[in-house]
């Protein structure tokens, strides 16, 4: 039976590894902020989702696989420091610890994230040209003004107006779903995946990110913060679309279920290599932070 508890914690110390290389360890103010928020903390789905669909269709993840994932995360890591900022949700607490504004302060946080993006594309460069060039684009697109930025731009345009599910799907889709779907369409590209797995993989992504967001507003509502290592019930407090707050928690659960089913019906062609990601897409909807 396939360990997903055994499998996570091996790949979070293969890519904190290399997140560790990525980022030298130098006394200075902004490495120190910029290692705050990306060292030693964070679930690291994305770049797993990464290895996982680059082992999905091939032996494993090489090298190239091993540092667009340690981009995705930097990626990632940078939304988030922008995200908690006191001109967007001025949060205090970010996976168990302060927020960088609030450990270091705000222009430097701002820096901080800034300067993990122009890290992540700078080791995204040194990816092989034959694919590389494509893997920029994918990754560029979604967490651009045509992705997850545009999805942020959304969601605090629209705190304190109803949307309706569609609209909702949407947001999200741009601001959650795009950097999954980036991650696993990096690893599976880089590993040689074909067009026809690519497809499959895609519509995997494509339902898990949407999946995880549904939890992400489950947890914000029922989770403990403790767990957590943020605060919860914000987005009641700010007034944000939600699932539980459009549907109700019972049906937000539902369809969490409904997306996971989808998500693993678009993997039914693969073999046992593709097991991390049935478990992964389990994991998305039963965790607990």
């Amino acid at each position: 039976m396939f360990d997903l508890k055994t499998y996570l914690s091996g790949q979070a110390e293969k890519i904190n590894a290399q997140l560790d290389r990525l980022l030298a360890d130098r006394p200075v103010p902004l490495i120190r902020a910029m290692r705050h928020s990306l060292i030693g903390g964070g679930k690291r789905i994305r770049p797993v989702l990464c290895l996982a669909a680059a082992e999905a269709v091939s032996e494993g993840a090489d090298d190239a696989v091993m540092r667009a994932a340690g981009a995705i995360e930097m990626i990632h890591t940078y939304s988030l420091i922008h995200d908690d900022l006191p001109a967007m949700d001025d949060d205090a607490l970010r996976r168990g610890k302060p927020t960088c504004h609030m450990a270091f302060d705000e222009a430097t946080a701002i820096l901080a994230g800034d300067a993990l993006l122009t890290l992540a594309f700078q080791a995204l460069a040194t990816l092989p040209p034959e694919k590389g060039m494509r893997v920029i684009g994918i990754i560029a697109r979604a967490a651009g003004c045509e992705g997850m930025i545009e999805g942020q731009m959304q969601d605090m345009a629209s705190e304190g107006i109803v949307l309706d599910v569609d609209r909702l799907a949407g947001m999200h889709a741009l601001k959650t779903g795009a950097l999954i779907r980036a991650a696993v369409q990096t690893g599976a590209l880089l590993a040689g995946a074909g067009e026809h797995q690519l497809s499959s993989l895609d519509r995997y992504a494509e339902n898990i990110g949407l999946a995880f967001q549904v939890a992400d507003d489950l947890l914000n509502v029922e989770g403990d913060p403790a767990i957590l290592g943020k605060a919860v019930g914000t987005d009641s407090n700010r007034r944000k679309n939600t699932y539980p707050a459009l549907l109700g928690t019972a049906r937000s659960r539902s369809f969490a279920e409904s997306l996971t089913d989808k998500a693993l019906d678009a993997l039914s062609f693969f073999d046992h290599r593709a097991d991390p990601l049935r478990a992964i897409a389990r994991y998305i909807i039963d965790r607990n932070r």
